[in-house]
């Protein structure tokens, strides 16, 4: 299984869209996760036209897709477990506050916020963040990850624009 995972894209109007580059990694995936700050619910439709889509809301995210999408989530993908979060606060820290915000077993936590694409695995699960998918200020590289699932194991890559 593959998934395609997102956050940060910050897509202020329907007319802005999401890159091509973008739309390009994600054409073919089974799923694709978005680890909040959407800002309008249109991201979430154009994401839909290539693959069913789970999200979560972010601190930018407008008050139609907070009051439209969860602060956090679990997805089951395959045999795994996922935990989706945005994520808050200084970029320091913020893989071990996301981590606590699941106690159930999951094999990954996604999230993003910090703009910064990282991976790591902390106790057995999985830390991902895929970066943002928007050139700005925080980000001067565009990115995106994916996550492979096979059987009970789940692999992380991300790429850069």
């Amino acid at each position: 299984m593959k998934i395609g995972v997102i956050s940060d894209t910050h897509i202020s109007s329907h007319r802005e869209g999401l890159p091509e580059a973008l739309l390009e990694k994600l054409r073919g995936v089974d799923l694709i996760l978005h680890a909040g700050d959407l800002v309008v619910l249109d991201v979430l439709e154009a994401l839909r036209e290539l693959a069913p889509v789970e999200a979560v809301a972010g601190n930018m995210d407008s008050y139609q897709v907070k009051e439209t999408l969860p602060g956090k989530r679990i997805v089951s993908a395959e045999e795994l477990r996922i935990g989706l979060i945005h994520g808050w606060g200084s970029p320091r820290g913020l893989p071990e506050r996301v981590l606590k915000e699941f106690s159930q077993d999951v094999a990954v936590v996604v999230f993003g916020h910090s703009h910064r694409a990282w991976q790591k695995s902390v106790h057995g699960t999985l830390l991902f963040n895929p970066g943002s998918a928007k050139r700005d200020f925080f980000s001067p590289i565009r990115s995106c990850g994916m996550l492979t699932i096979e059987g009970d194991r789940v692999r992380g890559e991300i790429f850069q624009w």
